[in-house]
């Protein structure tokens, strides 16, 4: 007959051996996610360093000896117009996103932190703007830009990816904001702090993981949309490195090393974001979850 302690022991063990499958489970399902998902990128770019014949003859092959080649990407750093259609994503990107987040903070914090007349039906409206896709309104956003005399301009994108990615910014902050303790912002009135500086000095420092969830979620929709600056700035001065990219595939002949060059230079700034703020992406998401 066994004793207690021995069985508290094996129900221990049998609980120990169970919380490990289902935790190696979840590392297989979410290590072949990532397989998975990045299996497209790193095709790309091993083949943007391969000849134009070993893309087609085996490309799941490694860039060899004989296959090597850089053509692409000297073709893509010599031409002029590529290099400026970098400069204009990265320009576009970074202008939208330091508004977003100014804009999207400051209106979150209004919605959160001061009571008014209307304030749900404002925060309804916001919401809205995550449901409704924008591409939606395509045709009355071209014909308002039209009016305005803005059509290929950058300034048409940015007033766009602004408005596209505030009612998210709002959404995500909103909720971090309301976990600020009221007694911080409430001693800080008591000795005199004004209201613009208990929003840059102590409540922005405090949502950090907030703000680069919500720059990581707002850059990558930005940096690779094709829609906008197809129908807004087509011009060859104002073109994307994403429609721009398109100048290298013909009608009857595509230049798939430069294709693949200019591809994998626009993944780069992604990754570098993703680099530099992936802890506080995963302590905002995982704050987001735990909420």
């Amino acid at each position: 007959m066994s004793s207690p302690s021995t069985d508290r022991a094996a129900s221990h063990g049998g609980l120990r051996a169970a919380a490990m499958a289902r935790s190696t489970f979840v590392h297989l399902v979410l290590g072949g996610y990532s397989l998975l998902v990045l299996c497209p990128i790193l095709l790309v770019i091993l083949n943007s360093f391969k000849t134009r014949r070993a893309i087609f003859d085996d490309p799941l092959a490694l860039p060899a000896a004989a296959s090597f080649s850089v053509a692409g990407y000297l073709k893509v750093l010599s031409n002029a117009s590529v290099l400026g259609m970098f400069a204009n994503s990265a320009l576009v990107t970074g202008v939208s996103l330091a508004l977003i987040l100014l804009f999207g903070a400051m209106a979150a914090w209004g919605l959160t932190e001061y009571g008014f007349r209307g304030n749900r039906w404002l925060v309804l409206f916001f919401a809205f703007g995550i449901m409704v896709p924008i591409r939606l309104g395509s045709v009355s956003i071209l014909q308002t830009m039209v009016a305005l005399d803005l059509v290929n301009t950058l300034t048409a994108l940015v007033l766009v990816y602004v408005a596209q990615g505030l009612p998210l910014a709002i959404m995500i902050l909103s909720e971090f904001i309301q976990q600020v303790p009221g007694e911080l912002k409430d001693a800080a009135r008591c000795d005199g702090v004004g209201e613009f500086t208990i929003f840059f000095r102590i409540i922005l420092p405090l949502i950090r993981p907030a703000v680069a969830t919500v720059t990581v979620f707002t850059m990558v929709p930005i940096w690779n949309d094709l829609w906008f600056p197809l129908i807004l700035a087509p011009s060859e001065g104002t073109q994307t490195i994403t429609l721009g990219v398109q100048q290298f595939i013909g009608q009857f002949a595509t230049d798939w090393n430069a294709v693949l060059a200019a591809l994998s230079l626009a993944v780069l700034p992604i990754l570098v974001l993703y680099a530099l703020s992936s802890r506080q992406l995963i302590r905002g998401i995982t704050a987001g979850a735990v909420k």
